[in-house]
């Protein structure tokens, strides 16, 4: 058990969701023209298959991940990160295989729940449609890595990560709650969406002696350490004045940019970024990134309105 535990990496999964909290939670106090009332748009059911699918979904690129970079001897000596359950031999490429496939069975199983609690029986559309994306979500989590063709080989793993742990996350999740596309939820979701390729991009710079002698061409291999390192800037800087944008475009008063306090981590991370000489220093900054994404969706939603805490609690006595 303990080697499925790390194999899962629990550090990924706050990150994972930070894109569901924002979505629910704007969803949660953005009643629609025929929504009138937060009990009415807002479902547990909803929000809590919506946590179990995202998790379902990272836990699943986890797996996949060791997998893939494990069969096909990526994961080695020259690695720099830590060991992964197939290349340290605790789990072998049969059984994570076998984990793979459950893991995969369990989260459609998990998205088809969520689709129905969204839709009914009614919307067979909007049903279908989100069938094809989440089964997309699944087929693309494993083939980052695993395949001949296996995408997170020739550089197309960043965008992987934008679209479903930013966009798909964000605005996928609210538009289950809402039924309709909130085009101001577009800037956080893209700002959730960059900063979870940064984690990627910190992870591909660590890596990148490793993945170029194994044919892994990440963009970080394509471009070269110091281009990577301003393609970083570029993906936490965006991230940030993204929400700045949102809460001055939703008219926030002074109060509510409470969030601006995960900017500090944030900028830790461009200061400890651009002093690195050294990959394999930057391997604590996954998690101190993925924490802080998370911190700022936390801080965003409580600062979306001041009347959050009464709004949870009439959720509580007469929500669904």
């Amino acid at each position: 058990m303990k080697h499925w535990i790390e194999a899962a990496r629990l550090r990924t999964l706050p990150l994972s969701v930070s894109g569901i909290i924002v979505g629910s939670i704007y969803a949660l106090i953005h009643p629609t023209e025929t929504i009138a009332t937060p009990s009415e748009v807002f479902s547990w059911k909803i929000f809590g298959f919506a946590l179990l699918t995202t998790l379902g979904l990272q836990v699943l690129s986890n797996f996949a991940n060791d997998y893939g970079d494990g069969v096909k001897g990526t994961d080695n000596a020259d690695r720099v990160g830590p060991q992964r359950a197939i290349q340290s031999g605790v789990i072998t490429p049969q059984a994570m295989k076998k984990a793979i496939i459950i893991t995969s069975l369990l989260t459609l199983l998990s998205a088809v729940t969520l689709i129905y609690f969204a839709f009914g029986r009614d919307n067979f559309g909007y049903s279908l449609f989100f069938l094809a994306l989440g089964i997309a979500a699944i087929v693309s989590a494993i083939r980052y890595t695993v395949g001949n063709s296996a995408y997170g080989y020739r550089g197309f793993g960043d965008v992987f990560v934008f679209v479903f742990f930013g966009l798909v996350s964000t605005l996928g999740v609210n538009f289950l709650y809402s039924k309709e596309v909130d085009a101001l939820l577009i800037l956080p979701a893209v700002s959730v969406g960059l900063l979870s390729v940064g984690v990627l991009n910190l992870n591909n710079m660590r890596d990148q002696e490793s993945d170029k002698k194994a044919g892994k061409n990440t963009i970080v291999v394509q471009i070269g350490a110091a281009k990577a390192k301003i393609y970083h800037y570029t993906l936490i800087i965006t991230a940030m004045i993204g929400v700045v944008v949102f809460a001055i475009l939703s008219d926030y008063n002074f109060d509510q940019y409470l969030f601006a306090l995960a900017f500090i981590p944030l900028t830790k991370n461009l200061i400890t970024v651009y002093k690195n000489q050294n990959p394999k220093l930057l391997d604590p900054e996954l998690k101190k990134l993925a924490l802080s994404t998370f911190l700022l969706s936390i801080l965003l939603t409580i600062c979306m309105t001041s009347l959050l805490s009464d709004i949870i609690v009439n959720l509580f006595l007469g929500g669904r």
